[in-house]
């Protein structure tokens, strides 16, 4: 390198960029992927053409770039923050292999067999996961005591490039390690351990299941300038906690096993033995050679799961769907699919919007012509639910909810606010996505004619921005 006459450096012709590489699909089809010798303290790298594996200290890409490994001596991997194969191992079928998987798993922990054969897959998709463009994510529940954090410990070590998030002292390294090192994301006391900076962990859950959209934030050089900065968050996640996400859709992209509903069993060592780690090691490098053999026969557009289910659920279950090649572990997967789209229908099904959403279908039913008057969806809405909800339910308050919740549109005529016929389309819609039905508008019309109510206070909506009432 020679220095320009403004101070830069400028490259001598000839000369190479060393880059320091964890893993990479090159432009050539190559696969390179960083393996650690723990024994030796060192690091190389494994080279795949396709057909053979090669190790190599560097790797050439073009007539000016040379790919190399990251050191031995990087903390994150010295410490075992970061797991990495050793060397590529063969391991037979893939069905031989989740035996393996398995195996493992059961001498340690303790799950449903579902879930195990569940878990042994998701290892498996980790190791692939960079071919798909959404992910599931995956979570053991429960109290203190159920065996939670060594499910992670115990999983987290055959998963691809595991980040064992207990080793960070905050959140805010994450967002680095994410984005350099890429992997799975192992998360013990999702809701407590970082609780000071939830904002941020539920950022990298949000944004983390779907490739290209990565988390911005503001970063100092110099202590005075901030400066906006992009990281890549997408990856697979295994996470343990004791309760459960206030948001829905967060939610609904985790494959969910609850902890500590049956005694343990009794074989289960009380501590990991020394032994774990080096069986975790000889499968991480099986499972290395199984990236190497089946990336590029994965497909990145796998089919729907189950129709059954709504397109959401489809669209995160599938990818893990793609990696299993057993019908019964793939109907387990189904069954999970189908208790989840469940679970949020009635979660959907039990909030304000669906309440309100049966009064208007109970009101259509009345009356198959005409728009549905903002106040008539107000005194029936107070006479069938109105005992649930300790506030005063306004026709301006359920107005905010008809437009901002689920965005249907008002119509004012000669003082009154009302949903157009056209909006019917958008309502069957609602009432598919909600669970709403004929019967229960039915229900709700034969309770409320049962039910005697004060008068109530229908005032009308004015301006159709207006604000809920508070309660």
């Amino acid at each position: 390198m020679e220095e320009t006459s403004n101070g830069e450096q400028s490259k001598q012709p000839g000369s190479t960029d060393s880059i320091p590489i964890l893993s990479s699909v090159l432009r050539d089809g190559r696969m390179v992927e960083l393996l650690y010798k723990p024994a030796e303290g060192s690091t190389q790298l494994a080279v795949w053409d396709g057909q053979q594996c090669q190790l190599a200290t560097s790797v050439r890409t073009g007539s000016d770039e040379e790919l190399v490994p990251y050191s031995a001596k990087n903390s994150l991997i010295r410490n075992n923050i970061v797991l990495f194969p050793s060397e590529p191992t063969e391991f037979g079928s893939t069905e031989d292999l989740i035996k393996e998987l398995r195996d493992y798993l059961h001498r340690y922990v303790d799950v449903s067999d579902s879930f195990e054969r569940l878990a042994a897959y998701y290892a498996l998709l980790t190791w692939v996961y960079d071919r798909f463009n959404e992910l599931p994510y995956l979570r053991l529940r429960g109290d203190y005591g159920t065996g939670k954090t060594r499910f992670l410990l115990t999983l987290g070590s055959i998963c691809y490039k595991p980040i064992f998030a207990s080793g960070a002292s905050s959140v805010s390294p994450l967002f680095h390690m994410l984005d350099r090192f890429g992997g799975t994301l192992i998360v013990d006391e999702a809701d407590f351990r970082f609780s000071d900076e939830k904002a941020d962990l539920t950022k990298i859950l949000n944004n983390g299941n779907v490739r290209g959209f990565p988390v911005l934030r503001s970063e100092s050089k110099d202590g005075r300038e901030f400066n906006p900065r992009a990281f890549q968050v997408f990856g697979p996640k295994i996470i343990a906690m004791r309760k459960h996400f206030d948001d829905p859709a967060l939610e609904s992209r985790f494959i969910t096993e609850t902890s500590g509903e049956r005694a343990m069993r009794k074989d289960i060592p009380i501590n990991l033995p020394p032994q774990q780690r080096e069986e975790a090691r000889e499968l991480r490098n099986k499972l290395l050679m199984f990236r190497f053999r089946n990336f590029k026969l994965v497909s990145p557009t796998p089919a729907p799961l189950d129709a059954t289910v709504e397109p959401r659920i489809n669209q995160i279950y599938s990818p893990l769907s793609a990696v299993i090649d057993d019908e019964e572990a793939r109907e387990e997967l189904r069954a999970s699919a189908r208790r989840n789209s469940a679970r949020l229908k009635a979660e959907r099904g039990a909030s304000v919007d669906a309440h309100v959403l049966t009064v208007i279908r109970c009101l259509i039913e009345r009356s198959e012509k005409g728009g549905i008057r903002i106040k008539d969806i107000s005194d029936l809405f107070v006479r069938g639910y109105g005992n649930d909800y300790g506030r005063l339910v306004t026709s301006r308050w359920i107005g905010h909810v008809v437009r901002r919740k689920l965005n249907l549109i008002t119509q004012k005529s000669h003082g009154i606010y009302a949903i157009p016929q056209s909006e019917r389309p958008k309502l069957e819609a609602l009432f598919e996505r909600f669970g709403v039905t004929r019967e229960d508008g039915e229900a709700l019309d034969v309770r409320s004619s049962e039910l005697s109510t004060e008068p109530v206070d229908s005032e009308d909506l004015g301006d159709i921005g207006a604000a809920p009432v508070a309660g």
